[in-house]
């Protein structure tokens, strides 16, 4: 299953979750990109991967225009500003689902502070691309797809 995870900035949570799903055992791909990328991906994203022994080589804050011929399987909005905006036409055979995240980035604070808002926001990544890789395993047609994503939370 190629996944498409889209971030207005492509900085930060749609990049961990790019990261985390590759690193991943199951038969997903997956890629990152946003409306208005920043052109930097978050040095604490960076930092908390490879914390736990996952690749960040290639990682970077990407337009979507450049995943035209991508075709991804499944496009998974991870902000809520991502998640209203008009996604391009070329996306349109793809299935497409928000499953919000927090912002880890934003946080104001200690190390400590931003450092378990980080993990905690990669132990839920960690977890729905579990469950992405087992649904990836099953090879559901995109109706029956869509509903088990839904009964995991995504919307």
């Amino acid at each position: 299953m190629k996944i498409l995870y889209i971030c207005t900035h492509n900085r930060c949570r749609s990049i961990l979750c790019e990261a985390i799903t590759n690193a991943s055992k199951g038969n997903v791909e997956a890629r990152s990109a946003g409306s208005q990328p920043v052109g930097e991906v978050h040095p604490l994203s960076l930092k908390y991967l490879a914390e736990r022994g996952i690749d960040t080589q290639g990682l970077r804050s990407q337009s979507w225009e450049e995943f035209e011929d991508y075709n991804a399987d499944l496009v998974v909005t991870v902000c809520d500003s991502a998640a209203g905006e008009s996604c391009p036409v070329y996306f349109g055979k793809s299935l497409k689902v928000h499953w919000g995240l927090e912002d880890p980035s934003k946080l104001e604070g200690t190390e400590e502070e931003k450092a378990k808002a980080f993990n905690t926001t990669i132990d839920i990544i960690e977890k729905r691309v579990a469950a992405l890789a087992e649904l990836a395993d099953k090879n559901l047609d995109k109706a029956a797809l869509k509903e088990a994503l839904s009964n995991l939370g995504a919307n």
